[in-house]
């Protein structure tokens, strides 16, 4: 079984355990594009919690960025209903998946407004440019698909599609919090003959995205590099069959 094949399979195994909630939500009278807003409405809440962490909070209180990455992971959710409940209610249209495109943009880029604000409020500037280039990297894994499906190629490949970045920071998140109720939010990690820490608490949740910002810039350059491909290939036909 091959990635997009795992990936499908956990999503059918997901819709199945969410379809009943779906079911509710059509009953409720919400529609597809209400769910959508409702996802960004919880990301705009997700990056108000990462702020109040630097205004409210201290350096080493990593409870914000834990229950910011429970809502990162609620919001989630609502990227997956609002699909099913097109589905499933009957309520596709052009325009919502136009609309959903558009706000699932929206998300990323306040959730990582909220995370850029709370690296650079508690002075972890080297993580924070990390995550701005995390940012452009999400923004150009979405962007080559879109811009190659614009011209009628098919472009999936890669990691770190939204899914894979939803749950990524989302557990991080988590984890972090959790962690420093145990190890507490100072801890670092100190090897002898090296005069600066190697690792502390905060790096459960700043290592993943410095992560995604590698995997997210590799999949948006494969991606243009396989579009190139087959758009070359395409012109050549042509130039071929007008000759």
């Amino acid at each position: 079984m091959n990635k997009d094949e795992l990936r499908v399979a956990l999503q059918q195994g997901i819709y199945k355990v969410i379809n009943p909630f779906v079911r509710f939500l059509i009953k409720a009278g919400l529609t597809p594009n209400m769910v959508t807003t409702i996802g960004l409405i919880l990301n705009i809440g997700v990056a108000v919690i990462f702020i109040l962490g630097v205004e409210e909070g201290n350096r080493g209180d990593f409870d914000y960025v834990g229950w910011a990455g429970f809502l990162v992971l609620f919001a989630g959710i609502f990227d997956m209903l609002d699909g099913q409940v097109a589905r499933l209610g009957n309520m596709s249209s052009t325009f919502g998946a136009f609309y959903d495109s558009v706000l699932d943009r929206y998300s990323e880029m306040v959730m990582f407004l909220g995370i850029c604000y709370y690296l650079v409020g508690h002075h972890y500037f080297f993580s924070s440019l990390f995550a701005f280039i995390a940012l452009i990297g999400s923004v150009m894994v979405s962007y080559t698909r879109a811009r190659a499906e614009g011209l009628r190629v098919e472009c999936k490949e890669g990691l770190m599609q939204r899914p894979e970045r939803v749950v990524l920071v989302g557990i991080s998140a988590i984890s972090c919090g959790v962690a420093s109720n145990y190890i507490g939010g100072d801890y670092k990690l100190f090897i002898p003959g090296i005069p600066f820490h190697v690792f502390e608490t905060m790096s459960i949740f700043t290592i993943p995205i410095t992560i995604m910002a590698v995997l997210t810039n590799i999949t948006a350059v494969n991606r243009l590099l396989s579009v190139k491909k087959i758009l070359d290939k395409k012109d050549s036909d042509e130039i071929s069959i007008n000759r």
